[in-house]
């Protein structure tokens, strides 16, 4: 009786599991068909994916359409976690159900075309799991996604899931060990070593099936794939100073149209070649993108701009992709390149402002090598310049400031401000495993400083260790375009030192370097710098003249933040009131030596009123009687007014009308 009893157990049992894959199969038959023509990242794709769940939630079908969908969508962090666990349901499912039958898809010709669906499908879930792991950060979980496709054994990697993106990873995160990530080594040099290696073995992976691809897609099959492997090995190389290997497949990529110009740009930078980096930046600058990606253009074009004394230009680009972008990921490197664009203005509240809301807005790196870390240090790196420029600005407004109690009080607040600041910026310095190759080694293609930027932390920090570094790069370094910036930041660290005689004579080394004139203003201009501060101790006038009027021949927005007294003619017209009066007493009272020398630049101002308004014409002539700048400015009253006139003398671009306090008095001190 008890076997009759578990036989008939048995039975309904069978019965039922029978039922349950008939039903099953009815269901993904039906799937199967209503999928037809639905893309996964259409609009009816997220109703069609839930629908699919209702049929049969064990189908991988209904979860990647779901998942595709909200990645194809996501540009923040809540999107992307969002879409995590419905694409990692979905890769589970496909891996249970068709595992074992993906493993054989290329066991001949027929399985792999009747099975192609499965297939592409497999391949699809998988980059974006991967994707979705490496945007949040997750490259440990990205790597196990490309070990999984591995153990599958395809002999094509069609969607560039396996060497190309095992290298991609390890060179991302090059400066992490094992102990954070396990796929990685104990040291940078070690993982770009085996970023190196994956790249290599990708290529053997390639031609070892090459014969039988060709017979399956065609004698061209394995071009793309090269071409994947050759843009890593681009990086790479670049990465590790083997330029000419660099630049071989950087000519391999443009030969095929698969060249990434904004990479290219960033090599011919780091070369100095920057006339040829602006072209190459320029033809990426709408590829990138969508609302998806970093368009790194957006970034990097500004720097070259201030390198060429087009800080007017630098803000307009990063404005074009700031509208562009619309708050999606490269919206905050955007608003760095504005602040630095702002910074060197001399619009210093825009930059502060600019700034901030880069740090406070949440960052996510998709496309590109750039990372958090770099993003925080290069925030920190503008502040710290604006800590100076401020502390400048200040005591170019007022000469006499350690008089009054006022003016005192704002530099020491802005100095104890920049002090803390500057402490935890060393912090992120010292933590900075390749700060070497990416900071110190002016122009590294991966660096998101300029090298301006850079003088920065090393005069503060230690300018006999950095000036030492610099003479060595300056012997060593393989670049003769960039071996003058060494040249240039050994002689400012000298002067820093108050090793003047020695710092002139390295100046005087840099005065027959050739440089590229129309890109290389802002090298010129702290060439001339120097030059003019060390005419001044020398109390040498004439030469004093000739080289301040060099610096504001070349990057004159530069010259309010020198600490040195420009000499100017400055000319007032038309009404004379209160209000008008107390404007020229601003003025007259900056670190300005106006005098009636008719071989240097002149300023006039005309003043008038209209109803309550007073309206100031600015116009500024060079040495040779040329107008080089022409502004207006409406007031109602005095206050900061004649600051804004000061600055507007060296180029800054100022309001049209003031009605609050503005930009370079600092009345707010963050």
């Amino acid at each position: 009786m008890k076997l009759l009893i578990r036989y008939i157990f048995t039975l309904q049992l069978l019965m039922l599991i029978l039922n349950s894959h008939a039903q099953n199969a009815a269901a993904r038959y039906e799937i199967d068909a209503k999928r037809m023509g639905v893309s996964p990242t259409e609009k009816d794709a997220l109703p069609r994916g839930k629908e699919f769940v209702r049929l049969d939630s064990t189908y991988y079908v209904g979860w990647m359409f779901q998942g595709m969908y909200l990645h194809d969508r996501s540009a923040d962090v809540s999107g992307l976690q969002k879409a995590l666990p419905i694409l990692r349901k979905s890769f589970y499912l496909i891996e249970k159900d068709y595992g074992g039958l993906l493993a054989t898809i290329y066991n001949d010709p027929y399985t792999y075309t009747v099975n192609n669906l499965r297939y592409a499908d497999y391949l699809n879930i998988a980059g974006a799991l991967r994707e979705v792991y490496e945007n949040l950060e997750m490259p440990d979980s990205a790597w196990w996604v490309i070990q999984r496709v591995q153990t599958k054994d395809f002999r094509k990697d069609h969607y560039s899931l396996l060497y190309s993106r095992m290298s991609w990873l390890v060179h991302r995160n090059r400066f992490y060990t094992k102990k954070q990530f396990a796929f990685l080594r104990n040291s940078v040099a070690e993982n770009e070593q085996l970023a190196l290696q994956l790249c290599y073995d990708g290529l053997g992976f390639i031609d070892r099936n090459k014969p039988n691809n060709d017979l399956w897609f065609g004698d061209y099959q394995s071009i793309p794939d090269k071409l994947s492997i050759y843009h890593n090995l681009s990086l790479i190389h670049s990465y590790l100073k083997n330029y000419d290997s660099s630049a071989y497949y950087y000519e391999q990529l443009a030969a095929n149209g698969s060249v990434s110009w904004n990479n290219y740009g960033s090599l011919k930078t780091e070369m100095g070649e920057f006339a040829a980096a602006t072209e190459m930046y320029n033809r990426d600058k709408y590829k990138y993108g969508g609302i998806k990606y970093l368009m790194e253009p957006y970034y990097y074009l500004p720097t070259l701009q201030i390198y060429a004394g087009k800080t007017v230009a630098a803000m307009d680009i990063a404005r074009e992709a700031i509208q562009y972008s619309n708050s999606s990921p490269g919206f905050g490197w955007y608003n760095i390149a504005l602040a630095r664009s702002y910074l060197y203005n001399g619009q210093l509240d825009s930059a502060w402002l600019t700034l901030d809301k880069a740090a406070h807005f949440k960052e996510i790196h998709i496309g590109t090598t750039l990372t958090q870390p770099q993003y925080e240090f290069t925030i920190g790196v503008l502040k710290l310049i604006w800590f100076e420029k401020q502390i400048a600005a200040t005591k170019f407004l007022h000469p006499n400031w350690w008089y009054h109690p006022k003016w005192l009080y704002e530099v020491a607040s802005l100095q104890a401000q920049q002090y803390v600041h500057e402490y935890l910026l060393a912090n992120q310095l010292i933590l900075n495993p390749e700060r070497s190759r990416i900071i110190y080694d002016l122009f590294c293609g991966e660096s998101t400083v300029s090298y301006d930027e850079v003088f920065s932390l090393m005069h503060r920090f230690s300018p006999r260790y950095f000036g030492k570094l610099m003479h060595e790069y300056a012997s060593l370094d393989p670049r003769e375009k960039i071996k003058p910036y060494f040249k240039l930041y050994e002689g400012r660290l000298l002067w820093t030192q108050k090793k003047y005689q020695q710092a002139a004579d390295t100046y005087k080394t840099l005065t027959s370097a050739v440089v590229d004139t129309a890109h290389e203003k802002l090298f010129m201009a702290r060439l001339y710098e120097g030059l003019w501060e060390q005419a001044v101790r020398d109390n040498d006038e004439a030469k004093a003249i000739q080289f301040q009027q060099l610096l504001f021949e070349h990057y004159p927005t530069l010259i309010p933040f020198s600490n040195l007294p420009f000499s100017m003619q400055v000319q007032f017209s038309g009404l004379a009131d209160k209000v008008t009066n107390q404007v020229q007493a601003d003025i007259r009272q900056c670190n300005i030596t106006s005098n009636d020398n008719s071989s240097i630049p002149k300023a006039v101002v005309q003043f008038s009123k209209k109803g309550s308004k007073y309206s100031a014409n600015i116009d500024v002539y060079n040495q040779k009687g040329i107008i080089l700048f022409s502004r207006k400015l409406l007031f109602s009253t005095a206050e900061n007014v004649g600051a804004q006139i000061a600055f507007s003398f060296f180029g800054t671009e100022i309001p049209l009308e003031i009605d609050a306090p503005a930009t370079q008095e600092a009345t707010t001190t963050p």
